[in-house]
């Protein structure tokens, strides 16, 4: 099978922090496999600034890096990445200051009429600096478009005080804020299995469904980024987007069609029908907690605090929960949520359990009859598998056994699966914003935390140690124990 490419019209894509990490690593090699496979236009300009000095050969020596150090050689081809390097122009500019922008102004000058998007792979504390001259120096365009990555503040106040500022220079539907786990391959497979399906959705709710589990592990500690991670935390860096987001798309109601206004009224139904997490749920419904040195991946690994350099600190590498809706769908089944770093392994996942069958006609000597189960895997090895019960083949009489139907995008397909980055950015010159939240959904979604982080900020209830390879904490296990149901780590190591 071969999947078909649908080409984007001219755009110019502005890059601030191009130099950085983000860039290097994903955004750069992302726009390189969408022109090696031809998706983009020939006049399609993609501009860097940040506040090194640097030429625009040596802008194309850096891209050209990290294209070899993040792409198969295979995939890059000399005459491509010659081409895409040809793409590239480099402007030095202080966010904070008046330096560099006229050149950027003069570089886009003739193509008003173009898409322009602004991508912000910088901190948020510059997020409204870079707006503000945007809008100064007359570079907003009514085709323009600003990206914006996550964090989106650090609380609903804070969130609030940034979209109003970026929202004083683009419209609304111009700006992307963007959450790269809805860019991935299974997670709009979801939507696909639900709504394109006669089989899910009729049972997709409370009557056949026990409870959901949403895993995001991370083998990786902080390694450098321990100065800015003491201030977030795994609830700001991925329960607030990736989590809440993942669970919107798992509970949302069918949207009436696919268009982007649709989908996300749906999402932030989902985030207001959550029920509050007053200080009584919270001391039984979440569990946070922090590695310690230990083993991860055959080796000895410091614990966070080794890594941040200080003998305290009450920020969480862990977090499960149990988060509960207020709807007719969903009353009585539990959603629970587990991410952290330094676990045994990486994986992101949603488990969709259902109930057991109602009455067993099978002899004892049969076996017991399992719950069906749908496991949606976002990484590694992208696909999904549904848990059947069958016959033991062979005479000697009925015996049960689960196996699973197990599908692999890679496998199936035999393409590339395309890195989320590559969707989003394609889907914001093309002004496609289903993947990407609105204004009120972060706002609900921080409505939703903020309660708990203030408990805890007040509390001062430190977070419970767990050794470096393991699954957390014990009462994590106990979170989900307590209710006769276990977290799914079947496979896992």
């Amino acid at each position: 099978m071969t999947t078909r490419i649908i080409p984007v019209d001219d755009f110019d894509l502005v890059i601030f922090g191009a130099t950085g990490d983000l860039s290097q690593r994903k955004l750069l090699p992302a726009l390189f496999h969408r022109d090696e496979q031809g998706q983009l236009p020939p006049g399609a300009c993609i501009i860097g600034t940040s506040r090194k000095a640097m030429s625009h050969d040596d802008f194309r020596a850096f891209a050209a890096e990290a294209i070899a150090s993040h792409v198969k050689a295979s995939e890059a081809p000399k005459e491509v990445v010659d081409r895409f390097l040809a793409r590239l122009r480099y402007y030095s500019a202080e966010a904070t200051k008046d330096d560099g922008w006229i050149a950027i102004d003069q570089e886009l000058a003739d193509r008003k009429d173009v898409v322009r998007v602004f991508y912000l792979a910088v901190g948020p504390d510059l997020f409204g600096a870079i707006c503000e001259r945007l809008g100064q120096h007359g570079l907003v365009t009514p085709k323009s478009r600003v990206v914006v990555e996550k964090p989106l503040g650090k609380s609903g106040e804070s969130a609030e005080a940034l979209n109003t500022v970026i929202g004083k220079v683009f419209p609304e539907p111009a700006i992307y804020r963007i959450d790269h786990y809805l860019g991935k391959e299974t997670v709009q497979n979801l939507m696909a299995l639900r709504f394109a399906n006669v089989l899910f959705e009729p049972l997709w709710n409370h009557n056949y469904i026990d409870h959901v589990q949403i895993t995001v592990a991370e083998t990786l500690g902080v390694e450098g980024r321990a100065g800015y991670y003491d201030t977030a935390g795994a609830m700001r860096d991925m329960v607030q987007n990736h989590m809440l987001q993942l669970l919107c798309l798992t509970a949302m109601e069918p949207p009436s069609c696919l268009n982007a206004d649709a989908v996300r009224d749906e999402k932030l139904k989902v985030l207001k029908a959550l029920k509050p997490m007053t200080a009584e749920r919270l001391e039984h419904h979440i569990v946070r907690g922090q590695y310690r040195a230990g083993a991860s991946e055959s080796g000895p690994v410091p614990g966070y605090l080794e890594e941040l350099g200080s003998p305290t600190s009450e920020t969480e590498t862990f977090v499960a929960l149990k988060a509960e809706l207020r709807s007719w769908r969903w009353n009585g089944t539990p959603f629970y949520l587990r991410t952290g770093k330094r676990l045994p392994t990486r994986v992101s996942e949603i488990v969709v359990q259902f109930r057991n069958i109602p009455h067993n006609v099978f002899e004892a000597s049969a076996g017991p009859p399992m719950p069906n189960r749908l496991v949606i895997r976002l990484q590694p090895n992208e696909g999904v598998k549904l848990d059947l019960m069958i016959k033991d083949p062979g005479p000697g009489g009925m015996r049960l056994q689960q196996v699973p139907v197990d599908m692999t995008f890679q496998e199936v397909f035999n393409v590339r699966n395309p890195d989320a980055y590559e969707r989003l950015l394609m889907d914001v010159v093309r002004g496609n914003q289903t993947l990407f939240m609105r204004r009120d959904e972060v706002d609900a979604a921080w409505a939703w935390v903020d309660p708990i982080l203030d408990y805890w900020k007040l509390s001062h209830d430190m977070p419970k140690p767990y050794t470096a390879g393991t699954w957390g904490p014990a009462s994590a296990i106990a979170l989900i124990e307590r209710d006769g149901r276990t977290w799914h780590d079947e496979g896992l190591a």
